[in-house]
């Protein structure tokens, strides 16, 4: 299947583990699309109560400039400003699962409540060509240092599954190889578009 496999990565706001992943991936060479599922995104605030809550169609580089103008330095300090400027270079601003129409041959997702989302919505979307997508979870906190990580592990098992030559036949094997290497438990489902 190669470099040629398309890939989704998915979490809530399409901030931080999808965007390192989507990062991590798209150095690499392999074809790559990342995503959220929330309703709104959400990026930590001055306390736990108070998230800076933007909508998707909201550019990087806007809510950049919005916490820099709010409070530079807690947002330089907790990291928010790096990975916006990140997210920046990468895409000019964040994806919803729900309203992509393209197609992908694997959608990893970090988190159980995402994977839950993603399932739901692809039960609503018309078939047409039976084409099958294989959904993965890995849980992955969301934090900088754990995004990171994260980002390795999805990049280790792309390029496990993208050197199948039949990876509808093969995913379960690569997968049960790849789940004691992450240590974490992973979901797996197989949907059709």
């Amino acid at each position: 299947m190669g470099v040629e496999m398309r890939v989704a990565v998915v979490c809530s706001s399409n901030q931080n583990r999808s965007m390192e992943a989507h990062s991590f991936l798209s150095k690499r060479g392999y074809r790559v699309r990342s995503f959220g599922t929330g309703n709104q995104v959400k990026l930590p605030g001055p306390s736990l109560d108070k998230p800076n809550i933007y909508d998707f169609n909201t550019t990087y580089d806007e809510m950049y400039k919005d916490l820099l103008r709010k409070d530079p330095e807690l947002y330089t300090q907790n990291g928010i400003l790096h990975m916006l400027d990140r997210n920046r270079r990468i895409k000019p601003k964040p994806e919803r699962f729900q309203s992509c129409k393209d197609k992908f041959e694997v959608v990893i997702t970090c988190e159980e409540r995402v994977y839950d989302q993603l399932l739901e919505d692809m039960k609503t979307r018309e078939k047409d060509d039976m084409n099958p997508v294989h959904i993965i979870n890995i849980d992955i906190q969301d934090n900088h240092e754990e995004a990171t990580i994260g980002a390795f592990l999805i990049c280790d098992l792309v390029s496990m599954l993208s050197e199948s030559d039949d990876l509808d036949n093969d995913i379960d094997e690569i997968l049960q190889d790849f789940e004691p290497r992450c240590q974490r438990t992973i979901l797996h489902t197989v949907n059709f578009y």
